[in-house]
């Protein structure tokens, strides 16, 4: 491990959990479940959907997201339970990067929960008296592109993150090696 880059298989864990929930959420974005009316034989309308995958690739980008979360955080101890970091910039960046990367994961992971969710829904049956103002449900398109955004924004910040922590902790290292306290003179 360089002094202060951190982890090299943490980087790169980041980075690959990450762009794995990148290509989950853009799969889900291009397989969002689409709804045509039917009319059965008693004359009730109802939806008919293809393929509902868009769900299981929503929920897939949201688990791989959290693990990656979760391995930076369990990583660092969450920057609140570890060693002290020392003072300076890089402790400030590391703050910053923190709080923006926690800001960034919780609306992508709400973005790919909420797209599953809606996704998933589907209407079912309704009567004649309904069949004027009938209309299938469907998620809107861009919801799981904005997550898949939201996850690249958050890997970044995380790698920047996990880089400046590094820095922070290691010259804290430094630090208490080269401080000593001498209270006797030479012997």
């Amino acid at each position: 491990m360089g002094e202060g880059k951190g982890s090299t298989l943490v980087h790169l864990l980041v980075v690959v959990l990450s762009l794995v929930a990148f290509g989950f959420s853009i799969a889900a974005e291009r397989r969002r479940s689409t709804g045509h009316i039917e009319v059965d034989a008693l004359n009730n309308t109802y939806c008919v959907y293809n393929s509902d995958v868009a769900t299981g690739y929503g929920v897939g980008g949201f688990l791989f997201l959290l693990s990656s979360e979760s391995l930076l955080m369990g990583v660092t101890k969450c920057m609140c339970f570890g060693r002290p970091l020392a003072p300076g910039a890089n402790r400030a960046w590391s703050i910053i990067y923190f709080v923006s990367s926690w800001a960034t994961f919780l609306v992508a992971e709400a973005c790919l929960i909420a797209g599953a969710t809606k996704n998933a829904y589907h209407t079912k049956y309704r009567g004649m008296i309904y069949a004027q103002n009938f209309s299938c449900e469907s998620l809107r398109k861009g919801v799981f592109i904005a997550g898949a955004v939201f996850v690249v924004a958050t890997m970044v910040l995380n790698v920047y993150y996990y880089m400046h922590f590094s820095k922070a902790t290691s010259s804290m290292k430094t630090n208490r090696k080269n401080s000593t306290v001498g209270m006797t003179g030479p012997v």
